[in-house]
């Protein structure tokens, strides 16, 4: 594999982090959000995926951001009885984003980004030493 190639990759990785700590921050924003009456629908937490994409450019496989799904799980409910979306018994329900997971997702993306990054600067480290070792 060339230095091409590999940066290539790995912009792809950093690319597809960048998505999906995107999709997690819209997540956070709206973990206390309601709907706007009783009968609405809070905000439901979303999930991304990663798909495999091969580069015929490359000669080489890519990471891509896949769909970008909701996560099915119930919504919280809590008792609210002043709240305009409140039901007739008094409830609310809240979307199904738990921010500590979001933030452990957060993390990860983060960690995943700067694993990609690290890859880029090596191969651009690796390519300067080769040009100096030429102009020697």
């Amino acid at each position: 594999m060339d230095l091409k190639t590999s940066i290539a990759i790995a912009a792809s990785g950093l690319k597809a982090q960048s998505g999906r700590m995107r999709v997690i921050a819209e997540n956070l924003a709206n973990a206390n959000s309601t709907a706007n009456g009783p009968d609405g629908e809070p905000f439901r937490r979303r999930l991304v995926s990663f798909q495999s994409v091969y580069s015929r450019a490359l000669g080489a496989h890519e990471v891509r951001l896949g769909r970008v799904q909701f996560d099915q799980s119930d919504f919280v409910r809590r008792y609210e009885p002043g709240h305009p979306a409140a039901d007739e018994n008094g409830y609310v329900e809240m979307p199904n984003v738990n921010p500590m997971i979001e933030m452990m997702d957060m993390r990860q993306a983060q960690r995943s980004y700067e694993a990609n990054l690290n890859v880029v600067q090596a191969s651009r480290r690796m390519a300067l030493a080769t040009i100096d070792i030429i102009n020697i």
